[in-house]
């Protein structure tokens, strides 16, 4: 007997429910992944997630041709794609690990009815999520809506458990596959090359990631992770979306490594997994809550006055030209690495959403096309906590002042000289307010100030106030 197995976003072959079942319960497999972007709705990946995914693929790929197989590539209507693949080779059942997002549940459950129309069984499985978003629930049978409860309710579920390894693939072929090649991720304009600086996609690249927070960052991670200068986090983020290592491994892992010698290291390890966990409440959000990439969470925002889209102003915040040493610095480490420390990404995010108050939609498009890790689920509840219109929100009248978290979390100016060339030789703390000397802004071409922070957010915070009057 024959299966496929359909990879999605679970690019790997350990810990892998589907293909361990698989291979458990079929003489063959044949591995298949189907590009069909068409059917993600508005959210089908942006340039840099394409760009990893490119590379994901042909890591897969290789690590299958290590054993004996190759990875089975097609392109257009996945149902299509599917059956005529069991055609191919005879297959009785397709197996395949859940994705989370709105538009593919729903495509998933039109394809489980017609592939039995066909005579063909599917069988799906968790692979990426500690616990899927329907396991847990409030006292009122309902989701959660706040992120302390929701915490408390999933971490005593999970355990440092061993995960699957990889299994014993036996293999089938056939025609019909495309080249990888042909799906066309790569830009056609080679602006990637500090994104293959930066990262190492597939399987391998992960475990090694994992291992290097474990040698280091580990380790005061709970001190140390604000830090942008510093390796301070696990960097682990887009390897988490793209399946290519799961959440149950870096548990098992991290909890081996910090048992024994490494004793000392244990209290950094729960507020490492309580960040997980966020990733975990965005996917129950996202799953209760499917019209929130596009709608406020809160109705109340729904009288929220905006101000007209300017593209000029957004101009300057995508390219990290808005004269606010931070704010700037985040960006263009965004635009040269596809990845912004988390700490920064709440500032630049803040200051497009309340100093700017242009839509937060702006930013989460601007973020789903340049993030290697953009996924969905944590992107809406990213930038609707920092919006102040999302679930368990920073209130609206938290604005973070740039200024201040520079001189907080970069107090020597490391990150800010690494990606303001321009300002590398400025003297502190003009490094961190270069519009104090006009002569500085002249000699190194750095943009004076787009805005002043303080009349900002005054005017943002009356924003705030008629909302609420008007409500």
């Amino acid at each position: 007997m024959t299966a496929l197995v359909w990879f999605r976003r679970d690019l790997r072959l350990a810990d892998n429910p589907a293909l361990a079942a698989a291979c458990a319960e079929h003489e063959r497999i044949l591995p298949v992944y189907v590009h069909g972007p068409d059917e993600e709705g508005a959210w089908a990946g942006g340039a840099a997630s394409r760009w990893w995914l490119h590379h994901s693929l042909a890591a897969l790929s290789a690590a299958l041709e290590r054993d004996g197989g190759d990875l089975h590539i097609r392109a257009g209507d996945t149902l299509g794609n599917l059956v005529a693949a069991c055609r191919a080779v005879g297959a009785t059942a397709v197996y395949w690990n859940r994705c989370y997002e709105p538009a593919l549940i729903e495509r998933d459950k039109r394809l489980k009815t017609a592939l039995r129309e066909q005579g063909i069984e599917p069988k799906s499985f968790n692979a990426g999520l500690w616990v899927e978003p329907w396991q847990v629930a409030t006292k009122q049978n309902g989701p959660y809506r706040v992120f302390t409860p929701f915490w408390r309710a999933v971490r005593p579920r999970l355990t440092p458990d061993e995960p699957l390894p990889v299994p014993a693939m036996r293999f089938a072929s056939a025609q019909g596959k495309v080249s990888l090649a042909s799906l066309e991720l790569l830009p056609r304009i080679r602006w990637d090359g500090g994104l293959h600086e930066a990262w190492r996609p597939g399987e391998q690249g992960a475990l090694e990631a994992l291992e290097l927070f474990a040698d280091d960052a580990l380790n005061g991670y709970a001190r140390l992770r604000d830090l942008p200068a510093r390796h301070g986090t696990s960097r682990l983020s887009p390897h988490l979306h793209f399946g290519e290592i799961s959440p149950r491994q870096i548990h098992h892992i991290l909890h081996r490594q910090t048992q024994g010698r490494d004793a000392k290291r244990r209290p950094d390890l729960e507020p490492f997994l309580r960040e997980l966990g966020w990733r975990e409440f965005a996917h129950h959000l996202l799953f209760h809550f499917p019209q929130t990439p596009s709608e406020n969470f809160n109705p109340g925002f729904a009288n929220f006055r905006w101000a007209d889209t300017d593209d000029a102003l957004l101009e300057r915040w995508r390219h990290g030209r808005t004269g606010i040493p931070l704010v700037d610095a985040g960006m263009r480490e965004l635009w040269h690495t596809g990845w912004m420390h988390n700490r920064v990404r709440m500032v630049v995010a803040s200051f497009l959403a309340k100093n700017l108050r242009q839509h937060w939609h702006h930013g989460a498009r601007w973020f789903w096309d340049t993030l290697v890790d953009a996924d969905l689920a944590n992107n809406t509840l990213g930038w609707q906590w920092v919006a102040g219109c999302g679930a368990d929100a920073a209130p609206y009248f938290r604005v973070f002042n740039p200024v201040a978290q520079a001189q907080k979390f970069d107090p020597q100016g490391d990150y800010l000289r690494r990606w303001l060339p321009e300002l590398k030789d400025a003297p502190l703390p003009l490094l961190h307010e270069p519009w104090k000397d006009a002569s500085l802004l002249s000699r190194s071409g750095y943009p004076a100030p787009m805005l002043d922070l303080a009349d900002s957010r005054n005017a943002a915070l009356a924003a705030y106030q008629a909302m609420r009057g008007r409500g």
